[in-house]
C-alpha cells in the first residue's frame, strides 16, 4: 500500500454513536487504522519494490550473424619427428623446445669419426686418381708427338715399318691409359660422394622452416632409425611449421548443409578469450566419424600470431559473411527493456546493496535482441521490470524468474 492509498482512507462517522462512549470508540478506531496503515507502509518499505534484473554483458557483433559453432584443436599441417637414417650415439644437439630452425640447418650430430675418416680417404683417392690422370695425359701428349714425327719419317722412308708400328702402339696405349685414368677419377669421385652421403646421415638437419616442439633425446642416447633397440630413441626432436596451423573442428552431420569450403570464420582460443582471429573454412574432410556422427572441417588462419600454438583448444564460428575489423571488437550490451527516459535522458537503475541507483547511460546501435550501451560495465545488475515504481535510492527486492 502506498501513501496515496493511505490518504484515501476514510471513516464513516455516521456509523458511530454520539456521546462520550461513541467518541472514544471513534478515536480508537482512527488510531487502529492509522497504526495499521503505518505498519503496512513500513512493511512495504522494508521489503522494497519487487523487481526483475538484467545483467550487462559483453558480446562480439559477429555473434549476431553466426550460422554455426564448432569446437576443436589447433593442429600444424606440416610437422615432423626428425630422426637419423643411421644408428649412432648422439654427440651434440643444438636446439631446445621453442627454438626456430631453418630448412637444412644442422640441429644435432651423431658420433661420426669413422665416416669422417672414410670421407678423408675418398678425398685422397680422388687426388690420387686425378694425379694418375694428369700423368696419363702427359704420356699421351708425348706419345702423340712421337707418333706424328714417326709418320713424317715413314713417309720419307727414313725409318722402318716396325719402328712406325711401335710408335703407333705407344700412341694407342697412351690413349687407353688416359681413358682408364679418367674412369678411375670418376670411380673415386663416386666413392667420395657415397662417403659424404654416409657422413651426412650423421648430421640431423631440419627438413623445413619450423619451431621445435619437443626435444626427445639427449647427448649420449643411442639413436636408431626405428627406435627398435632397447633404450634407443628414434626421433631426436619433433618440429612443426607454425605457418601451417589450422583448426580441426567437428561439425555434426545434421549441420553439414550449412558448411562449405571458402566460408568466412571467426576463431577463438580458450587460452586467449578476448582475441578473435579471422579464418576461412579450408577443407571439409570427405569422411564421417560414425561414433560421433560428425564430419571434420579444417579452418585456416588468415593472419598469423605468435601466441597461437599447436594443440590449443579452439572454437570456430562459421559466419554468414566476412567480419569487418570493427565487428571483431567487443561491445557492452543490455536488454533494451532495462532502459528508460527521465528528463530527456536515457537511464538505468543499477542495483547496489539492495537499492536502485539512477545511472545515466548512452545507447548505441542494436545488436540482435540487445542494444549497445555505455556508462555501465559487464556484470552490472540493473532493474528490468517495475521501472515506473523506482526512484534513485529506492529499496528493492529481487523476484525470481
Amino acid at each position: 500500500m502506498s501513501l496515496d492509498d493511505i490518504a484515501k482512507l476514510k471513516i464513516d462517522k455516521s456509523a458511530f454513536q454520539q456521546g462520550r462512549g461513541g467518541k472514544r470508540r471513534w478515536l480508537f478506531s482512527v488510531a487502529v487504522l492509522f497504526c495499521s496503515a503505518v505498519a503496512i507502509f513500513w512493511g512495504m518499505e522494508s521489503r522494497g519494490v519487487p523487481i526483475e534484473v538484467a545483467t550487462v554483458s559483453r558480446i562480439f557483433p559477429t555473434q549476431t550473424f553466426t550460422l554455426l559453432n564448432a569446437s576443436g584443436y589447433v593442429v600444424a599441417q606440416r610437422k615432423a619427428a626428425v630422426a637419423s637414417k643411421m644408428t649412432g650415439r648422439l654427440e651434440w644437439i643444438g636446439v631446445l623446445e621453442g627454438s626456430r630452425v631453418k630448412s637444412g640447418e644442422i640441429i644435432a650430430r651423431l658420433e661420426n669419426r669413422d665416416s669422417r675418416a672414410v670421407v678423408d680417404q675418398g678425398v685422397a683417392n680422388v687426388h690420387n686418381a686425378t694425379a694418375n690422370l694428369d700423368q696419363a695425359k702427359a704420356e699421351l701428349d708425348d706419345a702423340v708427338q712421337f707418333y706424328d714425327r714417326q709418320k713424317e719419317l715413314i713417309k720419307a722412308g727414313i725409318i722402318s715399318r716396325a719402328e712406325f708400328d711401335t710408335a703407333e702402339s705407344r700412341h694407342k696405349r697412351a690413349r687407353a691409359f688416359v681413358a682408364a685414368a679418367e674412369a678411375a677419377v670418376r670411380v673415386a669421385e663416386s666413392s667420395l660422394e657415397g662417403a659424404r652421403i654416409n657422413y651426412d646421415y650423421s648430421l640431423i638437419r631440419a627438413p623445413f622452416d619450423a619451431v621445435v616442439l619437443t626435444k626427445n633425446a639427449d647427448v649420449g642416447d643411442i639413436i636408431t632409425p626405428l627406435g627398435s633397440a632397447a633404450n634407443a630413441k628414434a626421433a631426436v626432436v619433433s618440429i612443426a611449421d607454425l605457418t601451417s596451423l589450422q583448426v580441426e573442428a567437428d561439425v555434426s552431420e545434421s549441420n553439414l548443409d550449412k558448411v562449405k569450403s571458402g566460408q568466412p570464420c571467426e576463431i577463438t582460443l580458450d587460452a586467449l578469450p578476448q582475441a578473435r582471429f579471422r579464418g576461412v573454412l579450408q577443407t571439409v574432410v570427405p569422411t564421417a566419424d560414425r561414433t560421433r556422427a560428425s564430419v571434420m572441417v579444417k579452418v585456416r588462419f588468415l593472419e598469423g600470431d605468435p601466441r597461437i600454438l599447436p594443440e590449443m583448444s579452439a572454437k570456430v564460428a562459421i559466419l554468414s559473411r566476412p567480419a569487418t575489423a570493427e565487428e571483431q571488437k567487443s561491445r557492452v550490451v543490455l536488454n533494451p527493456a532495462a532502459i528508460t527516459r527521465i528528463d530527456g535522458r536515457d537511464v538505468v537503475y543499477l542495483l547496489e546493496k539492495k537499492r536502485a541507483r539512477l545511472l545515466p547511460v548512452t545507447v548505441g546501435a542494436p545488436l540482435g535482441e540487445l542494444v549497445e550501451v555505455s556508462g555501465v560495465k559487464p556484470g552490472d545488475k540493473v532493474a528490468l521490470r517495475q521501472l515506473e515504481k523506482l526512484k534513485d535510492g529506492k529499496k528493492v527486492t529481487l523476484v525470481e524468474k
